[in-house]
């Protein structure tokens, strides 16, 4: 079993902000594999899907605000028995230039709070992460807090576009166990 989770904040001011591009990704999967529309969980504070192939794969966005992902993750993992080895989690990343994307395992949270939120309450950073980045010359001096926060403005779009779809791609290539292949082909 695999646990995708794409982190975001959940209420519609959020929808089109930087900080919840692991929501759109994760959408994407989700429509990319054909699965059913995504469901609120209350028990694990998430919207779910999943699919009901051979492997089962579970799609979650957390209810909970970006900074306490990890209580959606916690609960998740130990309702399903997930081992943190088969977790893809899906996020912004401030440090990547906007449109790439990079998958990492064992990796620090490196500032961002979603994803400490998640090593804390899993007592490990032994999981996946698809990093998509954000990094733009428009930031400037924006401090990072508010500018993940931004809107996607017009330009940025068609970029965030094909960044989206590129971690559908590549998500698809770490949850069938080709995580070299991914790994040469987008870090």
């Amino acid at each position: 079993m695999k646990l995708v989770i794409g982190l975001g904040n959940p209420d519609k001011k959020y929808e089109a902000t930087w900080h919840n591009l692991g929501f759109l990704a994760v959408t994407e999967i989700q429509k990319q594999n054909k699965l059913a529309e995504f469901k609120l969980e209350k028990k694990f504070q998430a919207t779910v899907t999943q699919n009901t192939g051979e492997q089962k794969i579970i799609l979650a966005q957390p209810q909970t605000y970006m900074n306490n992902s990890g209580q959606t993750v916690k609960a998740l993992v130990n309702f399903y028995k997930i081992k943190p080895e088969d977790i893809l989690v899906i996020h912004d990343d401030i440090d990547i230039p906007l449109g790439k994307v990079r998958i990492s395992y064992d990796a620090t949270a490196a500032g961002h709070k979603g994803v400490q939120s998640i090593i804390n309450e899993l007592g490990s950073q032994k999981f996946y992460r698809l990093r998509l980045g954000i990094k733009s010359e428009k930031q400037g001096r924006i401090p990072t807090e508010d500018y993940v926060l931004q809107r996607i403005d017009k330009e940025a779009k068609v970029i965030v576009k094909k960044t989206i779809q590129a971690a559908s791609e590549a998500a698809n290539l770490v949850l069938a166990g080709r995580v070299a292949e991914a790994m040469n082909q987008y870090n």
